[in-house]
């Protein structure tokens, strides 16, 4: 059987830089207020880039990185919440922006665990002998799904997009991968669709769609709760799954949702911080795309290895969680 590898990262985020004084120039809000309740002291945001533009170059990055062409790919999971449009999905908008001619492409949506769906499937594909070579990209453009008249959400979330490169290899690569969701929990973190409407309907809603629904809506306390225990949940199955121990990860890269949701899992599982790798306070919460971008800097960064075993875990809306354990 297959083995799954990472064999190149990349990410991009806009050059935008907005800080947590910038923020408080358009509401009600301050440094302190953000970095005590959050650990984020800035985010990128876009200036005109969608998904896909981001996505591209962030796949590009990965793609060099691992030595290979764009048409090796066999197949594109592209995580995100925030697409370009319906139809086509962005993943087709990415394979004819980088020229990716042989691959099969579709989105995955699971908010912010998203990136590790796409390498939990990318490694079963692999393993199958579906694919040889899979690329995934998390990706989002949060800015425009945000009310920027709600500090409970606009100040948290940032954009940008990581990538990565998964073949089929004989080292260990993916050791273990482990998923769930709860669906009954699904109203903590919304972002509404277009509503039924047709000339066929009693009490049709109104022509002219409000735009104001379809923007982040989320109960923080309820996330709170819910991803400290089920962070700690994916970790203990995946370290069963590889037989491995706490002791034996280098690095944890977790979703960078909240700093003080990091600190609490880390106390929890009786490890130094240092253990995790954090960028949040650079990037705000970049969803789909936060673990994929953590992947890329820790890597490009000199901090790795041959040998060294990392743990990504993640949550999101949905709810959705999972975690993937690789040996680089």
């Amino acid at each position: 059987m297959n083995n799954a590898q990472i064999i190149g990262t990349g990410h991009y985020a806009p050059e935008n830089i907005v800080t947590n004084d910038d923020l408080a120039k358009i509401i009600e809000t301050s440094d302190e207020w953000i970095r005590t309740r959050t650990g984020i002291g800035e985010r990128r945001i876009s200036l005109g880039e969608n998904t896909s533009d981001m996505a591209a170059k962030a796949a590009l990055k990965a793609i060099e990185d691992a030595k290979i062409s764009p048409e090796d790919i066999d197949f594109i999971f592209l995580a995100t919440y925030s697409p370009d449009a319906f139809i086509p999905n962005t993943a087709c908008i990415v394979q004819a922006s980088i020229g990716a001619v042989n691959a099969t492409c579709f989105d995955l949506s699971a908010a912010c665990t998203g990136f590790i769906y796409g390498l939990d499937m990318a490694t079963q594909f692999i393993k199958s002998g579906r694919a040889k070579c899979v690329l995934v990209i998390g990706a989002e453009t949060q800015s425009k799904l945000l009310n920027w008249d709600d500090r409970g959400t606009c100040v948290l979330f940032g954009d940008g997009a990581g990538a990565a490169v998964v073949t089929a290899g004989e080292g260990p690569g993916v050791l273990a991968c482990q998923s769930g969701s709860d669906g009954t929990k699904g109203w903590t973190l919304t972002v509404e669709g277009v509503p039924v409407r047709n000339p066929f309907m009693v009490n049709s809603p109104d022509a002219m769609y409000d735009l104001t629904n379809s923007t982040i809506k989320m109960d923080g306390k309820e996330i709170f709760k819910f991803a400290v225990g089920i962070m700690l949940k994916s970790v203990d199955e995946l370290l069963k799954a590889s037989g491995l121990s706490i002791e034996d990860i280098k690095y944890v890269i977790p979703h960078q949702a909240n700093y003080r949701i990091i600190e609490s899992t880390a106390k929890r599982l009786g490890v130094d911080i240092g253990k995790f790798y954090i960028n949040i306070d650079r990037y705000g919460n970049t969803s789909a795309a936060s673990i994929a971008i953590a992947l890329d800097e820790l890597a490009k960064g000199g901090n790795l290895e041959k040998g060294d075993k990392l743990l990504m875990v993640g949550f999101g809306g949905g709810l959705t969680y999972g975690g993937v354990i690789v040996e680089w």
